[in-house]
């Protein structure tokens, strides 16, 4: 089905992400995220999602690409969003899965989660020794680095379960020193409220003007701080043809982003990601780059 890796894991109460999340919470670093104050217990515990929970089947899909915006002075945006929508992608590919499971098992309840529900993805994976969580707060595998997308499927099946790996992320902190906004405010902890992708996804009103010049020309998303991590240099070009980038995307100089016309937007964004914070958010993005 192109997943990358697999890994499986108790469906357990996740005992060591439970204080660390009610202290991000406390903290107000999920900004106006609200939806992820919602449903504490559910994030924490698979079984209140999928009664009868025994196993979390965790997935990875690999998103780097081969190529890239060609024009360096261009507005960015994250390469994760360079092709068809992730949700759609994926969520097809684990129902396939779900089903090849159901036909060679018999009856099995369970359901795919993809970013689509109070899952915390990058735990589940850490337990099932698919990856260590880097001081960036992003899943890396030793492998292949951490542009992957992560997946579940919740299953009322008793599995043999993996264990997780140790952390590989040593003295350095080059995801750290990198982050144009600061959002890493200690190792392993990032402020979501301070966090580019934030403010060009998710924040609906104006972006704050102390953030004038940081946003180093991104106008969806960022990567940053898996551009200057040392184990993507492991990256290889992902092979999912619905990955593949509008080759309009690539080619638009930094001219065509500031011209950029609902038009064209709805053609060269028509199953991206991108399409999320609607072309007026993306138009309020650009504007404040080119005012920076």
């Amino acid at each position: 089905m192109g997943f990358d890796y697999c890994g499986i894991s108790k469906a357990d109460f996740l005992e060591e992400e439970a204080p660390r999340l009610e202290n991000w919470l406390n903290k107000n670093m999920q900004g106006q995220m609200s939806y992820m104050q919602n449903h504490f217990d559910k994030r924490l515990d698979p079984r209140l999602l999928v009664p009868g929970a025994k196993s979390v089947i965790s997935l990875l899909l690999n998103y780097f690409p081969s190529e890239k915006q060609k024009d360096e002075t261009a507005p960015k945006i994250s390469k994760y969003a360079y092709g068809k929508d992730y949700h759609f992608v994926i969520k097809e590919k684990l129902n396939e899965l779900l089903q090849y499971i159901k036909d060679n098992i018999g009856e099995v309840d369970g359901r795919a989660f993809v970013d689509s529900a109070p899952v915390l993805d990058k735990a589940w994976a850490k337990k099932s020794g698919l990856g260590w969580i880097g001081k960036n707060s992003n899943l890396i595998n030793k492998q292949s680095g951490s542009f992957y997308f992560i997946a579940e499927l919740i299953v009322d099946l008793n599995l043999e379960y993996d264990g997780a790996i140790k952390d590989y992320c040593g003295t350095c902190t080059r995801c750290m020193d990198a982050c144009p906004t600061e959002a890493i405010v200690a190792p392993y902890v990032v402020d979501g409220s301070k966090c580019i992708s934030y403010f060009t996804i998710e924040l609906k009103e104006n972006i704050p003007s102390e953030m004038k010049g940081k946003f180093d020309n991104w106008v969806f998303g960022c990567d940053v701080c898996q551009d200057v991590c040392p184990w993507n240099s492991f990256s290889k070009p992902h092979s999912e043809q619905m990955f593949q980038p509008n080759g309009e995307l690539l080619e638009m100089t930094k001219q065509d982003w500031f011209e950029l016309t609902e038009e064209t937007f709805k053609r060269v964004f028509k199953d991206s990601a991108v399409k999320r914070p609607k072309f007026t958010g993306l138009k309020r993005n650009l504007d404040f780059i080119k005012t920076s």
